[in-house]
């Protein structure tokens, strides 16, 4: 049986010494005694063997989890890497089993000294016992780490503090960084620090950054768990920053601005215009609707489209918004469909100029293709939004009859745009009794490729558009 002894200061270095000299000599783990200086002697304990020429390729995964588990604080660490190590002989690819339970427990060990090592970055307080008349700056602090993680750690330290000396003092081993030289020595008992003045400015900022509002207590004592308060002097302040909490939050509710920002006026300013009325004249309203912005449809267009006809027409036609040359021309259905409209209008014995013609919505929308602009369908929102400027006009024009044309028409003056084959060639009711009736979209007509179905649905539209003639009083 072997006996190896690994010392307190230069752990990681001497246990690889050991396990090359093992494993090269062919000794397995069951012949191996691990043990530090703490670790009494055996009876039958062994001198080690002598090192000979490495026979054994370690893969560099095994090296790096090694110099973390090394700092372990568990005695069996050092058994279970040389067993790892002896395995590693039949399994090369061990290291990424994850279903391994020695390489499970190995992992988790290495994980914990990485969390003791963070804890110590994070939790010494370095206090003040140089003489004022010192050339550098000395500094001193007391920890306590759960594992062995002062001297991998300690090289965190001379990088962060080259300009002064300091020393770190825990039970097990203690870091001296003098003149630019880092060294190690025995563990110590806690000295006696004096009191540093920052230590009060320190607790000030942390008092002043501490968040009622977000207190989690549980999770505050997870990541600075409660062993390492009584070093800390901000930890002090712990206790009184929990109970004043909610009074805190409350009294940060209460003095909590009030002026809402200066974004919210445009959107109550939105918000106002959706729950009123028009209230001004013709001439206004065109005015008005000419410098549209409540959708996006303005941003490319040439013009806004308003209606046009008498001002007391008992007839309103709607249709679904300007096409091509409506947005060029600045006047609604001047172009294919407002020609087939005409057309059929005249079948049906209906005076265009004695109606009001104009389209739900005013912007024409389009997908830009070359030099051509195709027509796009206007969605639920733009319809909503421009259903102001739709109500705008019924109320100024306070038509007898509406006929809508279209889908979107449909849409905007009774909230269902579908189903218009089933609802089509009725007089139906709005909310303030003006009557509707549904139609076609010229346009619809336009796209039909099959002779016969045209046919059928021009006469439907005929019909459609006697029905509002004889309705509205224009009929003769």
């Amino acid at each position: 049986m072997y006996r190896m002894t690994m010392p307190m200061i230069g752990t990681a270095q001497s246990w690889r010494d050991a396990a090359r000299a093992l494993i090269n000599a062919n000794v397995p783990p069951a012949n191996v005694a691990w043990g530090d200086e703490a670790s009494a002697t055996g009876l039958w304990d062994a001198a080690p063997p002598p090192d000979v020429k490495p026979a054994l390729k370690v893969p560099r995964s095994f090296i790096t989890l090694a110099n973390s588990v090394v700092w372990h604080s568990d005695p069996t660490r050092f058994s279970m890497l040389y067993q790892v190590l002896w395995r590693l002989r039949d399994r090369p690819h061990l290291m990424t089993d994850r279903a391994d339970a020695d390489m499970s427990t190995l992992r988790r060990m290495e994980k914990n000294v990485h969390r003791c090592q963070h804890k110590m970055k994070a939790f010494v307080r370095f206090r003040d016992v140089g003489a004022p008349d010192d050339t550098r700056r000395s500094f001193a602090a007391w920890f306590e780490p759960t594992h062995h993680t002062v001297e991998p750690t300690a090289t965190f330290f001379a990088r962060r503090f080259g300009d002064m000396d300091w020393r770190i003092i825990t039970p097990d081993v203690s870091a001296f960084f003098i003149n630019g030289e880092l060294t190690y020595g025995e563990g110590q008992p806690k000295p006696p620090l004096p009191e540093d003045a920052c230590e009060q400015l320190w607790t000030t900022y942390f008092r002043n950054i501490f968040n009622p509002a977000r207190l989690k207590v549980k999770a505050m004592q997870s990541e600075m768990p409660k062993k390492y308060w009584k070093n800390m002097p901000e930890t002090a302040a712990i206790p009184d920053l929990i109970a004043t909490a909610p009074a805190r939050v409350r009294e940060m509710n209460r003095a909590a601005p009030t002026i809402p920002p200066l974004r919210a006026a445009k959107v109550q300013k939105q918000v106002a215009a959706l729950g009123t009325a028009w209230s001004g004249s013709p001439d206004e309203l065109s005015v008005a609707v000419a410098d549209c912005t409540r959708c996006d449809l303005h941003c490319n267009v040439t013009q806004a489209v308003l209606g046009e006809g008498p001002q007391d027409a008992s007839l309103m036609i709607v249709g679904e918004q300007p096409g091509d040359l409506e947005d060029l021309a600045g006047r609604p259905f001047v172009g294919p469909a407002g020609k087939l409209f005409d057309k059929l209008a005249r079948d049906a014995g209906l005076d265009r100029e004695k109606a009001y013609v104009t389209n739900a919505v005013k912007h024409f929308k389009f997908n830009p293709r070359g030099h051509r602009r195709i027509h796009q369908r206007p969605n639920i929102g733009e319809v909503t939004h421009c259903k102001w400027w739709l109500d705008a006009e019924c109320a100024t024009i306070k038509p007898k009859v509406i006929l809508a044309m279209g889908s979107t028409a449909a849409l905007a003056l009774t909230g269902n745009g579908s189903d218009l084959t089933l609802r089509r060639g009725e007089a139906l009711k709005l909310d303030d009794g003006t009557q509707l009736v549904l139609t076609f979209h010229p346009s619809f007509l336009l796209r039909m490729r099959d002779p016969d179905k045209r046919h059928t649905a021009e006469n439907d539209v005929r019909r459609d558009l006697d029905l509002a003639n004889r309705l509205s009083g224009l009929a003769p």
